[in-house]
């Protein structure tokens, strides 16, 4: 299956998204920062990235950007996983590069549907 890089600053939140994940047959990376996150997907190239928006230092916005217009990582699709539910949000943040945006929580079935849909 796939290997999925997690980036949120949630320990809570990471632990349910790893859960459903393995569950499902992917393996997990985890990042807690947007800095962190970047670096992890320029070194380990994961099949797909599960962003959070607010964190501290780099936001999801802003490491989604620098995932999508880099060289190594532009091919890794993003998705923004958030509590903000804007339509404002939705749409800044796929215009940043995001390939699909899911506000939380999500049903186990609506994750693995949008993971295999940006991985086609």
């Amino acid at each position: 299956m796939a290997t999925v890089l997690i980036v949120d600053d949630s320990p809570t939140e990471t632990h349910k998204l790893t859960k459903i994940l393995e569950k499902n047959g992917h393996s997990v990376l985890t990042a807690k920062t947007g800095e962190a996150g970047v670096a992890e997907a320029k070194q380990n190239l994961p099949d797909v990235v599960l962003m959070d928006i607010v964190m501290p230092g780099l936001n999801g916005f802003q490491a989604t950007r620098q995932l999508a217009k880099g060289n190594q990582t532009s091919h890794i699709p993003v998705i923004i996983v958030t509590t903000k539910d804007q339509e404002t949000d939705r749409v800044w943040g796929l215009r940043q590069g995001a390939k699909a945006y899911l506000t939380k929580p999500i049903a186990e079935k609506q994750l693995m549907d949008t993971i295999s849909s940006v991985m086609n």
